[in-house]
C-alpha cells in the first residue's frame, strides 16, 4: 500500500470516526468510563458472544441468534471506543495499550475458536485462520520494533476483520431464517475441511473469501516491512 492509499484509508476513518463515534464516546467520557474499562466491556461482550455461538446458538430461532451479532457489535464498537477516550482525556498510557493489544488478541482468538466449536469453521481450518489473525499482528508488532511505520498496512487490519464476521453473521442469520420460512427448510450446504455443520452458501463463500483475504494480508505486511527495512539498511550504508 503506497502512501496515497494509506492517506485515503486514514481520511476514510476520520471520517466514519467524525459520524458515529463522537456522540457515544462523549457519553462514556460523562459518565466517567476509563479507557480500561472500556476494553474490559468488550472482551466481556466478544467472549459471550463467542460462547453462545460455540453452544451452536447461531440457530437457536429466528429472534434468539440476533443477540450474537448485537452482542458481537457492541464488542466492536467498544474496541473503537477505549483508544477514543484515551485519546480526547488524556489517558493515552503505555499498560493501557498493552492492556488493550493484549485483549484484543485474546478477542481474536475467542472468536475464532467459538466459530470451530459452533461447527461454523473446521477444526484445520479454524486453526490455520488464527494462525493468519495472530501473524498479521506479529508482523506489525515485529516490524514496528524495528522502527517501521505499520499503521494502515494491510487489508485486514482488526477492524475490517471484525466488521467481516459480523457482516458475514448477519448475511447468514437473513439468509437461513428467511429461506426457512419461505422454503420451510434453510438452504444450506456443508463441505468438508471448510465447515463441520451445513451452513449457506452464502457463509461458505465468506469464510473461504474472509481466509484468502488474510493470507493475502499476511503477504501485504511481510512485502511491506521487508522492503522497508531493506531501503533502511542500505540507506545507513
Amino acid at each position: 500500500m503506497n502512501e496515497i492509499e494509506e492517506n485515503k484509508k486514514r481520511a476514510r476513518q476520520k471520517e466514519f470516526s467524525s459520524r458515529y463515534i463522537d456522540r457515544p464516546v462523549e457519553f462514556l467520557i460523562k459518565h466517567n468510563f476509563t479507557p480500561n474499562k472500556i476494553s474490559y466491556i468488550g472482551f466481556i461482550c466478544t467472549l459471550v458472544g463467542s460462547l453462545i455461538i460455540a453452544l451452536y446458538g447461531l440457530y437457536f430461532s429466528i429472534w434468539l441468534s440476533w443477540v450474537i451479532p448485537f452482542i458481537l457489535g457492541i464488542a466492536g464498537a467498544f474496541d473503537l471506543f477505549d483508544g477514543e477516550v484515551a485519546r480526547r482525556t488524556g489517558n493515552e498510557t503505555q499498560a493501557g495499550a498493552f492492556l488493550d493489544s493484549n485483549l484484543d488478541r485474546l478477542s481474536d482468538a475467542i472468536l475464532i475458536l467459538g466459530l470451530i466449536y459452533g461447527g461454523l469453521v473446521d477444526y484445520m481450518l479454524g486453526y490455520i485462520i488464527l494462525f493468519l489473525v495472530i501473524m498479521i499482528s506479529y508482523i506489525r508488532s515485529r516490524a514496528e520494533n524495528e522502527g517501521v511505520n505499520m499503521r494502515g498496512i494491510g487489508f485486514m487490519e482488526r477492524a475490517e476483520r471484525i466488521l467481516f464476521l459480523l457482516f458475514a453473521i448477519i448475511i447468514e442469520l437473513i439468509f437461513y431464517f428467511l429461506t426457512l420460512l419461505i422454503l420451510h427448510e434453510p438452504i444450506t450446504i456443508s463441505v468438508p475441511f471448510i465447515t463441520r455443520v451445513p451452513v449457506t452458501p452464502i457463509f461458505l463463500i465468506s469464510i473461504i473469501i474472509y481466509t484468502l483475504t488474510l493470507i493475502y494480508t499476511v503477504l501485504q505486511r511481510l512485502n511491506f516491512a521487508f522492503k522497508t527495512l531493506k531501503n533502511l539498511n542500505a540507506n545507513l550504508k
